[in-house]
């Protein structure tokens, strides 16, 4: 299963980004091999709608899983549809995040957690 996480840098030992729509870059981490894939997210100065370019892009990817510090309605409501599963209040280095995941110290997000574009004043 793929899991993807939102990180400041393109490693496993990046910080967790606490923004979805806005996130510096997407890890994308087979959760089986922690083989995984690293791109900025060409959302993150989007006008309006980076909540939803960015959940498309990572179900074009594949992932299953999002793992973020806060997720707004929009963005939730697409990961949601995609049967995206949504984790969030997650915070620390990548690596360490799905190791918690894993253990299943994480747990699911039933709703957003933020507002309509409460990404777009910084982290």
């Amino acid at each position: 299963m793929k899991a993807c996480v939102t990180a400041t840098s393109t490693s496993l030992d990046a910080q967790l980004d606490p923004r979805f729509g806005r996130c510096a870059y997407f890890i994308i981490i087979d959760l089986d091999t922690m083989q995984f894939e690293a791109f900025s997210n060409l959302a993150q100065a989007a006008t309006g709608g980076a909540g939803i370019k960015s959940a498309q892009s990572i179900v074009d990817k594949g992932a299953k899983v999002l793992i973020t510090g806060n997720v707004g309605p929009n963005a939730f409501n697409a990961l949601n549809a995609a049967g995206v599963e949504i984790i969030t209040g997650a915070s620390g280095v990548v690596r360490d995040v799905i190791e918690q995941f894993k253990q299943g110290k994480l747990t699911k997000t039933n709703a957003p957690t933020v507002g309509d574009h409460s990404g777009m004043g910084g982290k």
